[in-house]
């Protein structure tokens, strides 16, 4: 195991929830775009409008779930959360079946999962910070972050050809699946949890959807780490789309090519995330915070540059590998960082607030970068996203507090050396999570 000590039987449960639905969701990557282009045969716009609207309306929606999510006990919630994402799921292999499937259907499921997944966030968020002490919880996120990067690996490819065996709407069931596997793995994780007590009025106030918000852009350290992570993040996936574009139409990339080039270089994520707690150990958490930071802004410049043939594969793969790489370290570190940073009362409410930030962001971007790329070009399009990237280490924290100078001297007594045996390292490999 990363960190080289276990972290309880109920982490255990939590933890292979969570692995479960991460594969489930790997399996399940691209379903609503090739349902929506396969079956119902719809078009490039509403194709867009899709992955923009879901991401929109499930943020703006959201708003009202930080407070309600953080007066309640956290484990039935999110159980309830991955019961929504089953239910809504599985109902469009069900109109598939019944040749009911339709647009509109496709839309409100995008909207109702997106919604479920923050909500699901920040309780698995507070829930984890109750669960574990604040040494443990850098190992925790790390070991999430691991079986996200290993189910992004795997889960597609897996998916791609049972589509090509089964048909479109096959993946859907098995992401659908997951979740309800998921919801009785956190039922199993039993033992009590108290109701969170809600201090002031007993009903919900507009100054309880702003909580969140409120602490984050109060906060010294959290308001640009917050700032850098919605830029970063809306970038990146703004380009993703153009790329696509770039490298099937325009490149000639085979769809095998382009799903190599973006699957092989995950192993840089598991890589990353399980070196994380060991370079905090040794450098602390802020040199690392602005280091990898600084470093996954330097890579997606590259992708402008990609050529035809073997030298474009190669050059995806590398720019690829490094920003999957320091992703892999940065995520955990930040992860953590805003939960040692944040009180137990207003934790839902700052996680909730930071995912729809994230969420809007990424919808604003995407389709700001798509009328962009109509204009100029998908190439020049991706170029300028990379540019732009290159300026937001600017935004990074640039002083240490005195929280964080304790935290390397904190992770490495409570870690060791850092070393690992060979089977611990296995077990890890085969079984990690994400909150």
């Amino acid at each position: 195991m990363a960190g080289g000590r276990a972290l309880g039987r109920r982490f255990g449960w939590l933890w292979a929830a969570f692995a479960v639905s991460s594969y489930g969701t790997g399996i399940g990557f691209g379903a609503f775009p090739l349902i929506a282009v396969l079956v119902l045969h719809s078009g490039p716009a509403q194709v867009a409008a899709l992955a923009a609207t879901g991401r929109a309306v499930g943020a703006l929606v959201a708003v009202p779930l930080g407070p309600w999510v953080e007066f309640r006990r956290k484990r039935p919630v999110m159980i309830t959360m991955d019961l929504i994402r089953f239910a809504a799921l599985l109902s469009v292999p069900a109109a598939f079946a019944l040749g009911r499937l339709g647009f509109a259907q496709l839309l409100a499921v995008s909207v109702v999962v997106a919604t479920a997944d923050i909500a699901f966030r920040a309780a698995s968020g507070a829930y984890l910070k109750g669960l574990l002490p604040p040494a443990d919880l850098l190992v925790a996120n790390s070991r999430f972050e691991s079986t996200t990067w290993t189910a992004t690996m795997v889960g597609p490819p897996l998916g791609g050809y049972a589509i090509g065996l089964f048909g479109p709407v096959t993946t859907l069931v098995a992401n659908a699946v997951s979740y309800l596997l998921s919801a009785l793995g956190i039922r199993a994780i039993g033992g009590g949890e108290p109701t969170p007590a809600r201090t002031g009025a007993s009903r919900l106030r507009a100054r309880d959807l702003l909580e969140g918000w409120r602490h984050i852009l109060a906060h010294p350290a959290l308001r640009p780490l917050f700032l850098n992570a919605i830029v970063v993040n809306g970038l990146i996936m703004a380009s993703e789309p153009l790329l696509a574009v770039l490298l099937l139409d325009s490149l000639g990339f085979a769809p095998w090519q382009y799903g190599l080039v973006f699957a092989a270089p995950c192993v840089g994520g598991l890589v990353g995330a399980r070196l994380a707690h060991r370079l905090v150990a040794r450098f602390g958490r802020h040199k690392v915070l602005r280091t990898a930071g600084a470093l996954r802004a330097c890579w997606p410049l590259g992708l402008a540059f990609v050529q035809p043939g073997v030298p474009g594969i190669v050059t995806v793969l590398v720019v690829q590998l490094g920003l999957v790489t320091c992703c892999g370290v940065f995520n955990p570190v930040l992860a953590t960082y805003r939960l040692d940073h944040t009180d137990p009362g207003r934790i839902a409410r700052t996680l909730t607030a930071w995912s729809v930030s994230s969420s809007a962001a990424i919808a604003a971007m995407t389709a700001a970068w798509g009328l962009l790329a109509a204009l100029i070009g998908p190439r020049t399009a991706i170029a300028v996203a990379g540019v732009v990237l290159l300026a937001t280490p600017l935004l990074l924290p640039r002083r240490e507090d005195r929280h964080a100078r304790g935290e390397g001297r904190l992770v490495e007594a409570e870690t060791g050396a850092g070393t690992e045996t060979g089977t611990e390292a296995g077990t890890e490999a085969g079984a990690e999570g994400r909150t």
